[in-house]
């Protein structure tokens, strides 16, 4: 019964057999022509796959996918992995949340969807709320320190995780799903395979998918979000080669919601999202109200104040339009040389960020007054307009606008790469990356309704304009990330036990950077201008203040990596892997270093690199999988970064050299098809080696402490068992505690302890349960129920470290308990 109802996302193909555990078609290929020689083909113990590869790798396949509350964000179903740590803002994946692996944040985390990167062109982050239906997600593989030779990826000096969509079946099929739950959540999924259709064998599938829910803290927001999925598929021969054309739209209108201070000083606070609020005590306190407001008209002749109202979190957006179009290919060219060719294309428009205040006069620069944006406290006008913009009659006023970050990104790729089988033992492929992405930047302003919320979400669609007609920016800046990468790459099998895998990348960065605005400061403060003559006058007046600008900044290294697999029987291997990371800084760092003179140093950040060792043991059967390995990163350069909600703003600091080491494991076992038990763990270790110098007389004292906003350790596991059509999960993880900053000290406020030196560890426990209603006449139908955090535990979600003990940073509150229902359609 469950192979019916899993038909529409678990069919696998013959030219991508379940034994894929790589991220492009050349890595797949590649990696299955050493799993088939090799005869280790495995299935794995219940959806949890442990590859015998060199590489510490974990994989999750759809039977353990679709067992997850259906619309989940793929980043959190890898949170059951050793190694990993993510915390959801919400229970239904699309509201965002925050993932480290091993300790690296995602913004080192390289992730990427039938090959192509999707970490952000210009900071590297990943956007969890944005990924792929999990109903099409064939398999997910995370790589727990090291990528693939080929990947394209600026952002690798920590782990990968890759996931794989599934080939359109060759049977006509359907799959729909409707979902209900608490905070008024409603989703429905659709599938359709066509079978082959045509004399070729060609066949395709096409997805929809749509999901609202209320914004679970706060009161007011809502969340909703629509995806659409296709792929031709055509199969050439009969020897695994194809060609595919696949197509991705990704949707989401969100408002924010639940990130609060961490402090848990009561005097004078309540829980809130402002500056002045604190966290919650308790559990009843998780739900705090965010007070209704409205914007009074106004009055002519008056100097009208900036009304407050629209100005708190919850009353932003998040939005977001992101697609995608790739081609995946294969071609046997003779025996034994096989070519893979993916290009692909994306697009992406968001925004993210609040509200300013705007005033209708201008700023005077050298005696004169101008339009523009002058960077400086929230609660004073940073956008000068020089005209009337709240209908009144006068230019008298100072107004609540809208001005979120607007970022708009084309992205262009190919990954391409020529095997080459030696003979049976020994085999040689060779690939060429490359990755253009053009980063718009932008911060243009918006109007508001009277409730507070803003009329567009995006107001980079009608921006409100100066007296001379020009859009008044907060930043202006046009970005290009492009890499040209070559790569090689051998396996040889030796004494029918060793196996011996050496590879090198090749990357070559540029980095080719205009910005539009001058750099005020070393923290990036801006100034823009809308005509020329305003710069002109800004530059006069402030000679060594860096003006409007382009530079261009080339990277490149060579990166090796090494591995072996020794095969002690059929069920017992020894790996180990060596690999070094790259990570070239992003663009929101280079642009602050604009404050710098082009020969001053402090204006050519040094890009981050890492050298990852893996040793491990690992036991496969039938019937039990298991991993056992211990790890060590040394990592130079180390740069770690913290948002400032206030200021929308990205702060920096380099922590130097940074050694991390620690263990992960686990186990699957499955005595009987029915039942199936899986336990995993980690732990961690980091240690900052110096101390970070904050000013010529100051340092923090970060010496031989571990950095802030990492568990220390994470353990957990599943048990699952099925009978007679009814099957039930319950799966716990306990996420070890976290400390707030890199001096792993309590948080002190002006002489004032107001929280502690970490978050509390806590335990997540969630359950599903499907039953098939074959049995009473409805084969292909199934009911589900999942209830995640089962025992409504209240803890600190998602949160940046920082630096130093004197500042409060957000955090997340966990996500309540929430149950789920769905109804399942498959024929």
């Amino acid at each position: 019964m469950r192979k019916i109802l899993l038909q529409g996302a678990a069919v696998i193909a013959v030219a991508m057999p379940m034994a894929a555990f790589a991220q492009s078609t050349g890595s797949v290929d590649f990696d299955n022509e050493i799993i088939v020689t090799g005869s280790r083909i495995n299935d794995g113990v219940g959806g949890v796959v442990v590859p015998d590869t060199s590489k510490a790798k974990a994989v999750l396949t759809s039977e353990f996918i679709q067992a997850q509350t259906p619309g989940q964000t793929i980043n959190d179903i890898i949170n059951q992995l050793p190694g990993v740590s993510f915390q959801n803002n919400d229970p239904f994946g699309s509201a965002g949340g925050t993932m480290t692996i091993r300790g690296f944040d995602d913004q080192r985390i390289s992730q990427t969807f039938d090959g192509i990167p999707l970490n952000d062109t210009g900071g590297y982050a990943l956007y969890s709320n944005q990924q792929v239906d999990p109903e099409i997600i064939d398999q997910v593989n995370v790589n727990l320190g090291s990528t693939d030779v080929d990947s394209p990826t600026a952002a690798a000096t920590g782990s990968t995780v890759n996931y794989r969509s599934i080939t359109p079946t060759e049977d006509f099929g359907v799959k729909l799903v409707g979902s209900a739950g608490d905070f008024n959540f409603f989703r429905a999924f659709g599938l359709i395979n066509t079978g082959e259709f045509t004399p070729w064998g060609t066949r395709a599938f096409f997805s929809a998918s749509s999901a609202t829910n209320d914004a679970i803290y706060g009161g007011i927001g809502k969340i909703e979000k629509q995806q659409y999925n296709a792929k031709i598929y055509q199969p050439i021969g009969s020897n695994g080669d194809f060609i595919s054309l696949a197509g991705h739209y990704n949707q989401n209108r969100n408002n924010f919601f639940g990130s609060v201070p961490l402090r848990t000083d009561t005097a004078g606070r309540v829980v809130g999202s402002g500056s002045a609020n604190r966290f919650p005590l308790t559990k009843g306190e998780r739900f705090y109200e965010t007070a209704r407001c409205q914007i009074a008209a106004p009055v002519t002749g008056v100097a009208d104040a900036a009304s407050a109202c629209g100005s708190d979190f919850e009353y932003r957006y998040n939005p977001s339009n992101t697609g995608n179009i790739r081609i995946s290919s294969r071609f046997t060219l003779a025996d034994g040389v096989i070519l893979t060719v993916d290009p692909s294309y994306q697009y992406v428009k968001a925004n993210g960020g609040g509200t300013s205040i705007g005033s209708e006069g201008t700023t005077p620069v050298g005696g004169v007054g101008y339009a523009g944006f002058i960077q400086g406290s929230s609660s004073a006008p940073q956008y000068f307009f020089g005209r009337d913009i709240n209908g009144d009659g006068d230019a008298l006023d100072t107004v609540r606008i809208l001005t979120p970050s607007q970022t708009q990104t084309h992205r262009y790729g190919v990954i391409s790469s020529l095997r080459y089988d030696i003979n049976d033992q020994h085999t040689v492929r060779i690939a060429y990356s490359f990755d253009r992405g053009r980063h718009r930047q932008t911060g243009e302003a918006g109007y508001l309704q009277q409730d507070g919320f803003g009329i567009d979400p995006f107001p980079v669609n009608d921006p409100i304009v100066d007296r001379n007609g020009n859009a008044v920016q907060k930043r202006d800046r046009l970005s290009y990330a492009i890499l040209h990468q070559v790569s090689g790459e051998y396996r040889g099998e030796f004494f029918d036990a060793l196996t011996v895998n050496l590879g090198v990348r090749a990357p070559f960065f540029k980095r080719d950077l205009n910005n539009y605005c001058a750099t005020a400061t070393a923290a990036g403060n801006l100034r823009c201008f809308g005509d020329a003559a305003a710069q002109a006058a800004y530059a006069a007046a402030n000679p060594t203040i860096q003006g409007p600008q382009r530079r261009v900044l080339k990277y490149d290294k060579i990166l090796p990596n090494a591995g072996l697999v020794y095969d002690f029987s059929d069920a017992i291997s020894l790996f180990g892997n060596y690999s070094k990371g790259l990570q070239v800084p992003g663009t929101d760092n280079l642009y602050q270093s604009f404050f710098f003179a082009p020969d001053n140093a402090n204006a050519n950040p040094r890009p981050e690199t890492t050298d990852n060792f893996d040793v491990g043991i690992r036991y496969r059967s039938s019937k039990l999988q298991a991993q056992l390995s211990g790890w060590y990163t040394i990592y130079k350069d180390r740069l770690a970064s913290a948002y400032d909600r206030e200021l929308d703003q990205t702060i920096y600091r380099n922590l130097g050299q940074v050694d991390k080491y620690g263990v992960d494991g686990s186990v699957s076992y499955q005595p009987i098809p029915e039942v199936m038990v899986y336990a995993f763990g980690s732990y961690l270790k980091s240690k900052i080696k110096d101390n970070v110098e904050l000013s010529s007389t100051s340092f923090a004292l970060t010496a031989g402490k571990r950095e802030s906003g990492a568990p220390v350790y994470t353990f957990g596991g599943r048990v699952q068992g099925d009978i007679a059509g009814f099957t039930l999960g319950i799966q716990a993880k306990r996420t070890g505690p976290r400390y707030v900053n890199d001096q792993n000290l309590p948080v002190v406020i002006s002489g004032v302890q107001v929280y502690g030196a970490k978050a509390p560890a806590y335990t997540l426990v969630d359950l599903d349960a499907r039953y098939s209603l074959e049995a009473l006449g409805a084969p292909g139908v199934a009911v589900q129920l999942n209830v995640t955090n089962l025992f409504d535990k209240f803890y600190v979600g998602g949160f940046d470290g920082t630096l130093v003990n004197n500042s409060v940073t957000f955090a997340q509150i966990g996500a309540p308990r929430t149950f789920i229902g769905s109804l399942i359609v498959g024929f």
